[in-house]
């Protein structure tokens, strides 16, 4: 069987004021392109559907042509909803959509209940697991306790439980919305950070043959059968580097669990196959293809004057661009500037030359790379002249940037 894994398409968001919506839509248009011309059986969307739970009327005429194109290709889609996504809005009629090809998995009690497709192989288990905020669904899932590592391993158990009923060489595919640990982050993705956790084990997904993720920006792979499509577009200029793609991923017949003790299949690269003794190794490749590219990133750094005279910057010049300003004294007009040779300059940083002693530089330094719970934790620490947060006081803290999220989700309507 034949799988198309992509994620976190983002519909409605723009990219420092620039507008995508016509990007997404080229994107889409690849989307459907690539189903019939790799003979793709199946479609697999692992959130992040939508930029924000309440998106703009172009985004959904948009998902709602791209819906209709899948299913007058006749090849089902399974798609779960994100951390981005209304889960409630995204699964409106998902009964009737599913009649037609298209399997909305946004309900996080219906976890263990998969779409089942088969080939000449047998049966293939779906399971579609959404995006878990621990505080809404730690009672519905029976969690041991709140946190995202706690709600996955319950989701998981219902879907083990599920695969354990079915005949045997059933081969199973989970899609879930998580930052698992090994994967590489960006800058435009929502902090999901619980009681200052956000990362799970890759391991909370083993006995599944294939596991399609989505919330990090970047394609990556975590283990030989744990992946990331990542976004289709770059959302930040911390995605200069991707390259943005999707996976096409074949799974074969189901060989049974590797001998106990067995070493895991070496991982991490394109084409790689499956891991023997994730699932009996059912993946016999894994190709990354590229998506359309509205137009490439450049991040520069300089003076003004020397990124203005630089030749080895004409590249550039075509680029949307984010210019890091070191001038010791901020310039007149700098993006004015700017935009007379890059034209499509987008986001200006200044980062002024100082000596390692100015306050400013020690400063920067220390906020560089924390999270908030760190610097609410590095703030009381000051007022209490050096005396840092004990473990209950952190207990209290962390717990209080969890209540704030999930009131505004919940005000906002996102779960």
């Amino acid at each position: 069987m034949r799988l198309l894994h992509t994620s976190d398409w983002h519909l409605g968001r723009s990219f420092h004021r620039v507008g995508l919506l016509e990007a997404q839509a080229a994107f889409l248009d690849h989307l459907v392109a690539t189903v019939h011309e790799h003979r793709v059986d199946a479609v697999l969307v692992a959130g992040d559907v939508y930029d924000r739970a309440v998106p703009p009327l172009p985004a959904v005429e948009l998902f709602d042509t791209a819906l209709h194109r899948l299913a007058e290709a006749g090849v089902p889609t399974v798609m779960i909803s994100g951390n981005h996504d209304s889960a409630r809005r995204l699964g409106v009629g998902a009964g009737l959509m599913g009649r037609a090809g298209i399997h909305l998995r946004t309900d996080p009690a219906a976890v263990g209940t998969p779409v089942v497709l088969a080939d000449g192989h047998g049966d293939v288990a779906l399971y579609g697991l959404p995006y878990l905020e621990p505080a809404l669904v730690r009672e519905r899932l029976g969690a041991e306790r709140a946190g995202h590592e706690a709600v996955l391993a319950a989701a998981m158990d219902r879907v083990r439980a599920d695969l354990a009923t079915r005949p045997a060489g059933t081969r199973s595919v989970v899609l879930a919305h998580a930052f698992v640990a090994g994967g590489e982050p960006s800058d435009s993705e929502r902090d999901i950070t619980v009681g200052g956790v956000a990362a799970v084990p890759a391991g909370i997904f083993d006995g599944v043959d294939y596991v399609a993720l989505g919330h990090l920006h970047g394609s990556q792979t975590v283990t030989p059968n744990v992946r990331y499509s990542g976004s289709p577009l770059a959302y930040s200029f911390s995605e200069a580097d991707h390259r943005k793609t999707m996976w096409l991923v074949d799974l074969g017949p189901s060989v049974g669990p590797a001998p106990e003790g067995s070493a895991p299949a070496p991982g991490g690269s394109e084409g790689s196959g499956g891991a023997p003794g994730a699932a009996g190794g059912a993946i016999t490749s894994a190709v990354r293809l590229d998506c359309p590219v509205p137009r490439a990133l450049a991040r520069i750094r300089g003076r003004l004057d020397a990124l203005l005279d630089d030749p080895a910057l004409t590249r550039h010049e075509t680029s949307w661009v984010e210019a890091t300003l070191t001038d010791p004294v901020r310039p007149a007009e700098p993006m004015a500037r700017l935009t007379e040779r890059f034209p499509h300059a987008l986001h200006l940083v200044f980062d002024p030359e100082r000596t390692a002693d100015d306050p400013a530089t020690s400063y920067g330094a220390r906020l560089r790379d924390r999270t908030d719970q760190q610097i609410a934790e590095d703030f009381v620490a000051h007022v209490r002249v050096g005396a840092a947060l004990d473990g209950a006081e952190r207990t209290v803290l962390y717990g209080a940037f969890d209540d704030v999220r999930t009131d505004t989700a919940e005000r906002e309507g996102d779960r």
